[in-house]
């Protein structure tokens, strides 16, 4: 399903950042063309060497970066890419989607690629984050805006606790991924 497909994955500034290593790894092995952006924060919880590494691409942080060779503007991946996987999608990522509101490459690529490429979020945070009511009015938001979602499921969270807030399990992005694509 993926092999001759663009997925562009935008990682953000959450624990589960680590997963975006597997889900990479994974598209990769379906023959998918995948191309990496991140937040700042991401940077934090997995290093852009790591995903260069699995992908075969440069990974892009910052929009503003020129001496890296791959074109970062946001409209050409808006053009190359087939699907924006956003995962981890954090609250602040949601919030800023849901907003109209693009101050970094993610955000901004997030905007640009809503109205034209299917775009899949797997959101991930703490309880209390998910159960937010502004954070659910911004799902909510987001949704009726076409923008399809994946989990988050009920498990151990990083603050040991066990709730409902832990990204969706690789396999299942992958299939919500194979789903949001076809469409």
């Amino acid at each position: 399903m993926f092999a001759d497909r663009t997925v562009v994955l935008a990682v953000t500034g959450g624990i589960a950042a680590y997963k975006s290593a597997v889900i990479v790894r994974e598209l990769k092995a379906a023959k998918a063309e995948v191309l990496v952006i991140m937040t700042v924060e991401a940077a934090e919880f997995i290093t852009p060497l790591t995903l260069e590494t699995l992908s075969q691409n440069p990974v892009a942080i910052d929009m503003f970066d020129r001496a890296n060779p791959w074109d970062l503007e946001h409209i050409a991946l808006a053009d190359r890419a087939d699907l924006l996987l956003v995962a981890p999608a954090t609250a602040n990522i949601i919030g800023k989607a849901a907003h109209g509101i693009a101050d970094d490459l993610v955000s901004t690529a997030i905007l640009t690629m809503m109205t034209t490429v299917p775009m899949l979020m797997a959101p991930a945070m703490n309880t209390r984050m998910w159960e937010n009511p502004m954070v659910r009015e911004n799902v909510e938001r987001l949704k009726k805006a076409g923008v399809k979602f994946v989990g988050p499921d009920e498990g151990k969270l990083a603050d040991g606790r066990t709730g409902v807030g832990r990204m969706a399990e690789v396999e299942e992005i992958l299939k919500a991924a194979e789903e949001a694509i076809r469409k």
